[in-house]
């Protein structure tokens, strides 16, 4: 098995070479496989960004802040020059799914249901700003409940989270493609440092994965992810595994995924966190506790998203 973004490259590969043209959701049409290998990438010496097209990496971790906050109102995110969600939250799309939402508002969507699974979804929690410890009192806060265990029970093989909650996901413009993670420590000798320390990897599971677009933008989350588990739980990251369901290009970014399968990857970068995250409050960190080192990229490749 071919690991990092070796492994990532081949999906694609096999994708265009065997994939089954299939009707969507957006219209667009997708070339798609079921199931395919997971893919694994290492997390302790580098960080898994990708490097045969640029990629951007600011956007990527703000969002998963936006989601870490437990916020669904994508103004916030607009207001950061974050436009990721905008086509997804608009009042076109909004009015598709049949929601009266104000325009942005994502609804119960992944930062609701990590930090309050569960819980009845009103608008006025999109923003988190805007809520008061006891205004959800019948959610059950995902990361919190994963930073206990791995602080306290840090074998435990519960230590899962879920996006997917089916009685809300009428309730949600766009349902979860990344429904859940689940983490896994390993106890062992530190090579750099020949202490034994405790080692955290994760394992994705994507219900749906548009590979071209936004599979680079999982993979680099949830290895960051990972890194503020470790950091927070004073542990070292090993590996992160992602598993797919339907798997899929959509027939609009062929040529450019023939373009991104023609270049080579230069070697992975790596992502310095400030330590003090560790003493602040998910609320209360920014991009400016991150810093990308050596990465060496490819051009920008630009596609549209199917909304």
């Amino acid at each position: 098995m071919k690991r990092n973004e070796t492994g990532y490259l081949d999906l694609m590969k096999n994708i265009v070479d065997h994939g089954n043209i299939r009707e969507d959701r957006t219209g667009t049409g997708t070339l798609s496989i079921p199931f395919p290998d997971p893919l694994r990438f290492d997390i302790l010496n580098s960080i898994p960004l990708l490097t045969t097209k640029k990629m951007a990496w600011k956007t990527i971790i703000k969002e998963l802040l936006w989601f870490l906050r437990g916020d669904t109102d994508s103004n916030i995110l607009k207001s950061e020059n974050v436009h990721i969600w905008d086509k997804n939250t608009s009042r076109q799309f909004l009015d598709s799914r049949g929601l009266s939402y104000k325009e942005g508002i994502l609804g119960p969507g992944y930062g609701f249901q990590w930090r309050h699974f569960g819980a009845v979804y009103d608008e006025k929690f999109a923003n988190s700003c805007n809520v008061l410890p006891n205004d959800i009192s019948d959610g059950f806060d995902q990361i919190a409940y994963i930073e206990n265990l791995l602080k306290t029970d840090p074998f435990s093989r519960r230590i899962f989270m879920s996006s997917w909650n089916p009685k809300q996901l009428s309730e949600m413009a766009l349902v979860p493609c990344h429904i859940s993670c689940q983490f896994y420590v390993s106890k062992k000798i530190d090579e750099k440092s020949s202490e034994e320390k405790l080692f955290l990897s994760s394992h994705v599971v994507m219900r749906s994965s548009d590979v071209f677009l936004g599979l680079g933008f999982n993979i680099f989350s949830y290895a960051v992810l990972t890194r503020i588990l470790a950091k927070r739980c004073s542990m070292e990251c090993q590996e992160l595994v992602i598993s797919f369901g339907d798997c899929h290009i959509y027939l609009d970014h062929l040529q450019q995924v023939k373009e991104q399968l023609s270049r080579e990857p230069f070697q992975a970068p790596n992502l310095i966190i400030s330590d003090s995250i560790s003493q602040k409050s998910y609320s209360e960190m920014t991009i400016n506790d991150f810093t990308l080192i050596d990465y060496k990229c490819h051009s920008q490749i630009k596609a549209s998203m199917s909304a």
